[in-house]
């Protein structure tokens, strides 16, 4: 009864009639804003629901990563473009991250020419929108590249021109699947071995190259499976024929304009993460690292970087998510992004609402499992005290 009493104390009783009212006007809100929604949908005869997916598009996809065709139904288009989505970012964040923690470790270098670079290279890119990146790259850089008849060529097999990067495809034969075998249980005995070399490590305080001796494994098991099935791979060249290569990969100057847009673009943002990271490292750890002896590489590599990871994850996962939301971007290039494939639904079919609801689900979806995954790495790099 004290409890209860002391619970029903005016103070509480004046929070919880203001929290009552706000969640009466949020609802009256939402209550208002479906039932305009309804409305105007019937005004105008369209039809809610999610049973257009399963019509045909005849919409084409012009990059898709999966065989598609324009006699599949809207819902697969829609899967397309989700699967461009999320390569797009899986892509941009690996390369954003090689680059950004490169022009991170270039800040703070003791060359003056370098850490200056550096510092002009995250105030330009970081102060100029995304957007005209994209148009940069797309409009001047790659719209500058000569005709297929005269494309550039780099290296042997290697076409560049204003339709795209054309580079040999490899044809895997039926001897690659045990390649892949031999790959997975070479990841699986690195991660055994990094195991067994921390533990040693910990028991008796011996280095073992546990990162160097998995890298062997994980390369030379492959690799010599690979030989032994006598190289089961070939490789299909581009052929110029008319007035445009046939076979080859190729990489369309949409997707090449999108990648290197947010790849620099992003890079620059991890790269003042990185920075702030070292410098937060007490600067008497690395003094003493060099009058151990220690070469500058090994005390970035061993003392500044895995220290630093706790204040660079926290400030890096919003960049990875707004990297994968400035995917969207895709659209004003023509890249066929879920955007630009939900766009094209939405004309055809006037299935707005559903196609937002759609968008927000998927972007929601990714931009929680990257913070899922980063919040467990910055929790595994926290100092625990004593």
């Amino acid at each position: 009864m004290k409890k209860a009493a002391s619970f029903l104390t005016k103070d509480n009783f004046k929070n919880m009639a203001l929290q009552m009212a706000v969640l009466g006007v949020i609802f009256y809100g939402c209550h208002g804003l479906l039932t305009n929604t309804q409305a105007n949908l019937e005004a105008r005869n369209i039809a809610s629901g999610f049973g257009f997916l399963s019509l045909e598009s005849g919409m084409p996809i012009s990059n898709s990563l999966l065989p598609y065709t324009p006699a599949d139904t809207y819902g697969y288009a829609f899967f397309m473009g989700i699967i461009n989505t999320v390569f797009v970012s899986v892509i941009g964040i690996i390369l954003s991250t090689v680059l950004g923690v490169t022009i991170g470790v270039a800040r703070v270098s003791s060359n003056w020419l370098v850490s200056k670079l550096a510092e002009i290279y995250v105030e330009v890119l970081r102060n100029i929108p995304l957007l005209l990146t994209l148009f940069f790259t797309y409009t001047i850089v790659l719209a500058a590249l000569p005709v297929p008849r005269k494309s550039l060529t780099p290296l042997a097999g290697i076409f560049l021109n204003n339709r795209g990067i054309y580079l040999p495809r490899p044809v895997f034969e039926p001897g690659m699947i045990a390649v892949m075998i031999a790959l997975l249980v070479g990841i699986i005995g690195a991660m055994v071995i990094l195991g067994m070399a921390k533990r040693i490590h910990d028991n008796t305080g011996r280095v073992i190259p546990g990162a160097s001796l998995g890298l062997v494994v994980v390369v030379g098991l492959p690799l010599a499976v690979f030989f032994m099935a006598g190289a089961p791979v070939t490789m299909e060249h581009a052929v110029l024929k008319g007035f445009n290569f046939r076979g080859g990969l190729v990489i369309r100057p949409e997707f090449s304009a999108l990648m290197m847009g947010i790849i620099l673009y992003t890079a620059a943002f991890i790269g003042e993460n990185v920075r702030s990271g070292i410098q937060s490292v007490d600067p008497g750890q690395i003094n003493a690292s060099k009058a151990l002896g220690l070469s500058q590489g090994l005390i970035m590599r061993r003392i500044v970087l895995p220290q630093a990871l706790r204040v660079i994850i926290p400030a890096t996962t919003n960049d990875y998510a707004s990297l994968v939301k400035n995917s969207s971007l895709a659209v004003a290039i023509g890249y066929p992004d879920m955007v630009s494939v939900g766009g094209t639904i939405i004309g055809q079919n006037d299935q707005a609402i559903e196609i937002i609801a759609m968008w927000m689900g998927v972007y929601m979806t990714i931009n929680l499992l990257i913070s899922f995954v980063m919040n467990w790495l910055n929790s595994r790099v926290q100092l625990i005290g004593r």
